[in-house]
């Protein structure tokens, strides 16, 4: 018993001498890099303030949510508006639709920077190379109300796109208000718009690969074809693999600013989306309570996509975010 005692004080001992180094470690870390953590300060203070903070807000998810009384003197409900929400009349149709969009962004828009990046990082003319950069960087700067503008004109029964259709025989047609072509236009205008600066950390990427890499495939006899296939994307295969985490855990946060500057009644079958229907019913009709329900449900299921898509990439490529 007193041999059992002794041990287990030991360990208590050796825990809090490892702490109190630990703490030590990471004092002296910040007294050494002082300036680089002063630089991280408003990065922590921007997500303390605006994405945790928040979160005491969450609350009136569960209760009939009333201005004048406050939160915590509002009416608690529970379950009630998670429950209005599953059986309303839009819960599949807004499931259904931000689903479509976010797989359509992520079969099309994912790899779009990726083919872009390697196809640069071929170009052997500098001047070209930059001017392809510069190019297809300037959408991403453009706000997203002017880029909105563009395709709304674009899209229009008397646009370019429908000139060019026209030209070679086609029937013009006003696309925003086609429902079965709303998604097409939202994911090809995003493809458009982030292309260039997608392209940005895989171009980054690139630059990491062992130049000699290359230089044993050429001794091997492999071209630059077979360079791309076993060299280039090898290499920046784990940057790869964390962006589409990250967006598979995202897949639920279809952007309701472009929805909603976009979509018209007419093609709310196929556009309306779950962020959209929160605005709507949120700040349209001052429902604060159920829009808060479906919101806090949304971000449920991206915490679960995220965390399931994670383990996968771990069991598989032993890449993840942890």
């Amino acid at each position: 018993m007193g041999t059992a005692m002794a041990e287990i004080n030991q360990r208590r001992i050796a825990a809090s001498t490892e702490a109190k180094r630990t703490a030590g470690g990471i004092l002296l870390d910040i007294r050494r890099n002082k300036l680089l953590y002063a630089m991280l300060l408003p990065v922590l203070l921007y997500y303390a303030v605006f994405h945790y903070a928040p979160m005491y807000g969450a609350m009136i998810a569960f209760k009939d949510f009333s201005p004048r009384l406050g939160i915590w003197g509002s009416e608690w409900v529970g379950f009630e508006h998670f429950e209005t929400f599953f059986t309303g009349a839009y819960f599949w149709r807004t499931i259904k639709n931000t689903i479509l969009i976010s797989l359509y962004e992520l079969i099309f828009g994912f790899p779009a920077p990726i083919m872009l990046a390697l196809l640069l990082n071929e170009v052997k003319n500098a001047a070209f190379k930059r001017t392809v950069q510069t190019v297809t960087y300037m959408p991403h700067f453009i706000s997203l109300v002017v880029i909105c503008g563009i395709v709304k004109d674009f899209t229009s029964s008397e646009g370019v796109i429908n000139d060019v259709i026209a030209f070679f025989g086609g029937q013009r047609t006003t696309f925003l208000l086609e429902p079965e072509l709303f998604r097409s236009v939202y994911v090809s205008s995003g493809i458009w718009q982030h292309i260039g600066w997608g392209t940005i950390i895989y171009l980054a990427a690139l630059t990491g690969i062992d130049p000699e890499q290359y230089e044993a495939a050429r001794i091997d006899g492999a071209g630059r074809w077979k360079q791309m296939v076993n060299v280039t994307i090898p290499g920046i295969m784990p940057t790869i693999v964390i962006l589409l985490i990250l967006d598979i855990g995202r897949m639920m946060n279809v952007g309701f600013e472009k929805i909603i500057l976009l979509y018209n009644p007419g093609t709310y079958e196929t556009a309306d989306v779950v962020s959209s229907y929160v605005y709507r019913v949120g700040l349209q009709d001052f429902n604060y309570s159920f829009s808060s329900a479906v919101g806090l449900f949304n971000s449920a299921v991206n915490f679960t996509l995220l965390v399931l898509s994670n383990w996968l990439s771990r069991k598989w490529n032993d890449t993840s975010l942890w």
